[in-house]
């Protein structure tokens, strides 16, 4: 595409836009090695120990949908960001930008509904604030959140970390949340309805590490789905990724919807789950522990890391033949986080 001197919708969905939008602005701006390879969270070395730091801001559109709301969102994709760079998840907090006129028995169920999950994922919730905005400015409510959690002695996770012949694992279904999202919006109806994924996977997370398995590279594909994700770990590691399409799995419903409406299920957004890289001798050990957590039970082996070809990624389909697995453009399906 030419260049821009408008920011589109596109620019948010966290393709190939979104990452020429970054480092052209922001990055360009802040110049501090932390930001180099754009991370969801930074790993700081403190007196003591290491600290993973992130932000996020959430702006779905419905602020309900079946499988969760706003609220839940915000701490899940904060914690999700922290537990993924291979942090326990302590602290969080949350700003939210309220739209004049917005229910207070809505904004309640919010809240509610944040508190739950931040027990459910063992953080705390410590700090905040509040602004409300003129009719028609914020479309209801945005939040905006930011979590610290604490890197434990001797773990370390980063794509630097991949080498050929690693494995590349999966905790589940991929486009759940994005397909839910969509279906609420449209008003689509299905015989299974979809339910967003939307859950914290630092209780998986830390059974995997607690399984032994050595883990070299973790991601939560969010925004972009599977697609963004391992474009990027593979980018960022100088490997390319072989995947093979049979083995990744997609939920029958989600195949469906995503067929007639055109789209990829792997480039549909997920909000709890897990793409890991493992060393080969830990790939079984690292499946069974992620296939005994509640959230791993359609946990599978899906690929591996090679010596770097022409391009990234690269789909193994179930007909024998390969194709490219193209970094999203832009957005597909906006407001979905």
């Amino acid at each position: 595409m030419p260049d821009q001197d408008r920011v589109l919708l596109g620019h948010g969905g966290g393709g190939v836009l979104t990452k020429r939008l970054v480092r052209e602005v922001f990055l360009a701006a802040f110049d501090d090695p932390a930001l180099e390879h754009m991370p969801d969270s930074a790993i700081l070395e403190i007196e003591g120990g290491r600290m993973a730091f992130t932000t996020d801001a959430f702006v779905v559109r419905p602020l309900f949908f079946r499988g969760g709301d706003v609220g839940r969102l915000s701490i899940c994709g904060t914690v999700n960001d922290l537990s993924v760079a291979g942090a326990v998840p302590k602290f969080i907090s949350i700003a939210a930008i309220v739209e004049e006129g917005f229910p207070v028995a809505d904004l309640k169920r919010v809240a509610l509904s944040a508190a739950n999950a931040a027990r459910e994922a063992g953080v705390r919730v410590v700090t905040g604030d509040t602004k409300v905005v003129e009719r028609g400015k914020a479309d209801g409510l945005f939040l905006a959140t930011a979590g610290v959690g604490f890197v434990p002695e001797g773990r370390d996770v980063a794509p630097d970390r991949v080498r050929p012949g690693d494995r590349v694992l999966v905790s589940g279904t991929m486009g759940d949340h994005g397909i839910a999202i969509l279906a609420e919006r449209e008003g689509m109806r299905f015989k299974t309805p979809v339910e967003s994924d939307c859950a914290p996977v630092s209780g998986l997370v830390e059974a995997l590490f607690a399984s032994g398995a050595e883990v070299h590279a973790m991601r939560d594909p969010t925004r972009g789905g599977f697609a963004a994700a391992l474009n990027e770990l593979a980018e960022e590691s100088g490997v390319t990724v072989e995947i093979e399409e049979s083995a990744v799995p997609v939920g029958r419903e989600v195949r469906g919807a995503c067929e007639m409406l055109g789209l990829d299920p792997f480039a549909v957004a997920n909000e709890g789950k897990v793409i890991a890289f493992v060393s080969p001798e830990s790939a079984e050990s690292a499946l069974r522990a992620m296939r005994a957590h509640p959230l791993g039970a359609n946990a599978a082996v899906v690929g591996r890391a090679v010596g770097k070809r022409e391009r990234p990624v690269i789909l193994r389909t179930r007909v024998g033949g390969e194709r490219v697995l193209e970094m999203p453009l832009g957005e597909s399906l906006p407001r979905i986080c």
